[in-house]
């Protein structure tokens, strides 16, 4: 671990409320990726950034992790389809666009 990501992890996994800043290139993904892969349900990220989510996202599936995301860039048949797939329980971690986690639909 580098830094204090090993003390984050703990305090999450631990199920502690957890607020932390922490600079570019510092390892926050690990920081809610790691908790979300042990701990039971899905791990909502909300992140302004597509590219990142996608990158995020196609990362995690190469690991078999099942990641997906929510966000303009989506058809509806494919909004429905994550959709459909978080409430089954299949999704371990969320991505969702600010603007998208605020709609009636996706509450």
């Amino acid at each position: 671990f580098r830094g204090v990501q090993e003390d984050i992890i703990q305090n999450v996994i631990a199920g502690n409320n957890t607020f932390v800043i922490m600079p570019t290139g510092a390892g926050k993904s690990l920081c809610y990726q790691l908790p979300a892969l042990v701990l039971p349900g899905t791990a909502i990220v909300i992140s302004p950034l597509i590219a990142l989510m996608k990158n995020q996202v196609d990362q995690l599936n190469a690991f078999g992790v099942n990641a997906q995301f929510l966000n303009s860039t989506l058809s509806k048949s494919e909004m429905n389809k994550v959709k459909k797939d978080v409430i089954s329980g299949e999704v371990k971690l969320l991505y969702v666009a600010p603007e998208s986690l605020t709609k009636d639909e996706t509450i």
